[in-house]
């Protein structure tokens, strides 16, 4: 595939993720490390499309009165200073892309999960367990450049927490000051870097699906089938980064 069709595919990827409450990072990600070679544009891109995309989402969710600032605030108190160190970490090139190998593998199982169960019931966590759980998956997604709604979302359905449109609420929001934080890391850093022209090619088309995306999410509009293919793509991306970049396998 050429990179002159990558608008298309990021259009269909936000439009997917978005349906669900998540910004599509980890494909992102996934999509680019097979175009672009500089890690730290690939990190730095995919950052900014997910707030693109998930502010949109945010939106909707905060509109139709589905967001929660009193249930959610505890996942977030430091997932963001977390997100914000883990993007300071500077990585070698090996080793960014075998994190990011084993995140998009970790993502990929996660969303087969969540794909994948049928019955949900809800229960509460206490304060410090969404303390705790918020932080670490705010540190992985800072360190990978995935804002880490993708890891939230299917261990709290698995472990029961809510119903699932609360669950993509909280993605949503959890993506969006997570990336932003993120992005200030690598700034901070001095380890963010863009390609402008494609940039702006690829928000455009982000903004476009996950606009679309989130109108469907907000008419309950199943896309299930869908899900599991793209987890599929992201475990098969996730296992060709660490058997290229740590054994030189080709697959």
């Amino acid at each position: 595939m050429s990179v002159e069709y990558l608008p298309i595919v990021f259009f269909l990827i936000a439009l997917f993720y978005s349906s669900v409450g998540f910004g599509g990072g980890s494909s992102y990600l996934a999509i680019l490390s097979l175009f672009l070679t500089d890690f730290f544009e690939i990190r730095s891109t995919a950052l900014i499309l997910n707030i693109c995309v998930v502010t949109i989402g945010t939106f909707v969710f905060i509109k139709n009165k589905v967001f929660n600032l009193k249930m959610f605030w505890p996942f977030l108190v430091f997932s963001i200073p977390f997100a914000y160190l883990g993007a300071q970490v500077r990585l070698s090139q090996k080793a960014f892309f075998m994190v990011l190998g084993a995140a998009l593998i970790l993502a990929g199982v996660f969303m087969l999960l969540r794909f994948i169960k049928k019955k949900f019931d809800s229960k509460e966590f206490s304060n410090p367990k969404k303390i705790i759980l918020g932080g670490s998956i705010g540190l992985l997604s800072g360190i990978s450049g995935i804002g880490g709604g993708i890891f939230l979302s299917p261990v709290l359905n698995l472990l029961k927490w809510a119903n699932p449109r609360v669950v993509a609420s909280l993605a949503s929001v959890f993506i969006l000051v997570n990336s932003i934080s993120g992005l200030i890391g690598l700034h901070v850093a001095g380890t963010f870097k863009l390609n402008q022209g494609l940039m702006v090619q690829l928000i455009i088309a982000v903004v476009a699906g996950g606009s679309i995306g989130s109108y469907l999410s907000n008419k309950k509009f199943n896309l299930k089938f869908l899900g599991i293919l793209t987890s599929i793509l992201v475990l098969y991306v996730g296992l060709r980064l660490i058997l290229l970049h740590g054994f030189a396998i080709k697959i």
